[in-house]
């Protein structure tokens, strides 16, 4: 039997102990993310591609990406995306998705000789925790798709 004067008096006095409790003996890192902030990262399956793209490769031409997201998106091998439905593409994720990953800092932006580059940010590693974590009940086909040509190499 315990004694009842160490017991917490109401619910919310228990959940107080509780969290008490796990911040004392498992203070969080400071480099976790806020979950709004992650899930505003993975909100779209486009910029959830992108994020996995980065586990295979840490660098991507943003016309490689387009074309291997137009395959997927198409389910039709990456010889057989047209110019115009990479460019269509390209457009998408160069004005919309990878603006919102930089401002994010997930990804950067380099130039480079002929086209601009991405390159993983320093909340990549955040995200793709995150991502990586969830893999199996999120876009799991997506996943593979995006690790197929690093993974059969």
């Amino acid at each position: 039997m315990t004694d009842d004067s160490e017991q917490p008096e109401n619910g919310v006095d228990l959940q107080r102990s509780v969290d008490d409790y796990i911040r004392s003996a498992h203070p969080p890192p400071a480099e976790i993310l806020e979950l709004d902030f992650v899930y505003e990262a993975l909100a779209h399956p486009r910029r959830r591609y992108i994020i996995y793209s980065l586990l295979s490769s840490s660098r991507w031409t943003l016309r490689k990406l387009a074309t291997k997201l137009v395959a997927w998106e198409q389910d039709i091998l990456e010889e057989d995306v047209t110019d115009t439905a990479r460019d269509e593409m390209y457009v998408s994720l160069y004005h919309t998705h990878v603006p919102k990953l930089v401002k994010l800092d997930i990804i950067d932006v380099e130039d480079g000789e002929t086209e601009e580059i991405l390159v993983a940010d320093e909340n990549a590693v955040q995200v793709l925790a995150v991502l990586e974590g969830a893999g199996a009940s999120l876009d799991a086909a997506q996943e593979s798709h995006a690790r197929r040509d690093y993974d059969q190499g």
